[in-house]
């Protein structure tokens, strides 16, 4: 005789929580031991080649309060326009460029990133797509981490044509992807992000 299977529930969602920072940065969070530095802390080496930049910014929620708890991820290819693949097993070493960074909001809800400047990647049309960084944001208040990118404001002309930019109708929404660039020994690139209200940054289902 068969039995019938039973209907499971849906898991409750949760937010990321407060303690994001003391899981995914211990470190940052003053937690010694665990790691000797933080996961995505780095993403340069000395033989790292290419343009170095930082990019920096502030996150924002829905009533225009800065979020000091929240860690961003961020993936993106290399001067030349490639990803680096993953170590695998027998890797003796690691890359000189991971392509991969983490890194946490401070008590004034500023993100920093040193990288370099990225090439321009194929995108699904086969054409080069501008250069850009992928991010991804988690806080406390969101249930699953949003999706966005970041592109360069000197880099008008790829902009203009890019596969993923032309996809957002308003050009002015896409504004909220564009950094802004300050001169400097060191580039760097600013955006602000904005989770909710009228200055809401573009997000993507992913």
């Amino acid at each position: 005789m068969l039995h019938p299977v039973p209907t499971l529930k849906e898991t409750p969602s949760q937010t990321a929580g407060p303690y994001v920072h003391i899981g995914l940065t211990p470190n940052f969070a003053e937690i010694r031991g665990v790691y000797d530095a933080d996961p995505g802390s780095t993403m340069l080496t000395d033989d790292t080649k290419g343009e170095r930049i930082i990019i920096t910014g502030r996150i924002f929620d829905g009533s225009g309060a800065l979020v000091n708890d929240a860690l961003l991820e961020l993936w993106q290819a290399d001067a030349d326009g490639s990803y680096t693949a993953p170590m695998g097993p027998n890797s003796n070493s690691a890359p000189a460029f991971t392509g991969w960074g983490r890194q946490p909001t401070n008590a004034e809800g500023i993100f920093t990133f040193e990288t370099i400047k990225p090439g321009p990647v194929p995108g699904p049309d086969g054409r080069p797509m501008a250069p850009h960084v992928n991010l991804w944001i988690v806080a406390r208040g969101i249930n699953i981490g949003l999706q966005t990118r970041l592109y360069f404001e000197d880099e008008a002309e790829a902009n203009a044509t890019d596969f993923v930019l032309n996809k957002i109708m308003d050009p002015r929404r896409r504004l909220t992807l564009i950094a802004r660039k300050e001169a400097g020994d060191v580039p760097r690139y600013v955006l602000d992000i904005h989770l909710q209200g009228d200055k809401e940054t573009v997000f993507f289902d992913m």
